[in-house]
């Protein structure tokens, strides 16, 4: 961890560059190569979205299912029952 930490520190000041008396930060954009040329554009996720629909889909009916079954365990041996009172005042 210390060791990371120092070679981010040494990287940074090895990014700064002393321009007109003033340091300045030097970086390059991530969308370009160290000789300048354009990367290409990134693969793209075939049915990225839709994957992520049917993943939370798939999870939501999971936990409900396990959530009505152990609620019906419960219920069976009697350790949670819901109550029956009615909560008319009238």
């Amino acid at each position: 961890m210390a060791l990371q930490r120092t070679h981010v520190v040494i990287q940074t000041v090895n990014d700064l560059r002393k321009i007109n008396g003033q340091m300045k930060s030097h970086s390059r954009s991530r969308t370009t190569t160290p000789s300048g040329a354009i990367q290409p554009e990134p693969k793209r996720t075939r049915f990225g979205f839709l994957g992520v629909i049917c993943s939370v889909m798939t999870g939501l009916v999971i936990g409900a299912t396990l959530s009505k079954m152990m609620a019906n365990y419960l219920e069976e041996k009697e350790l949670f029952v819901p109550s029956d009172d009615d909560d008319d005042d009238d």
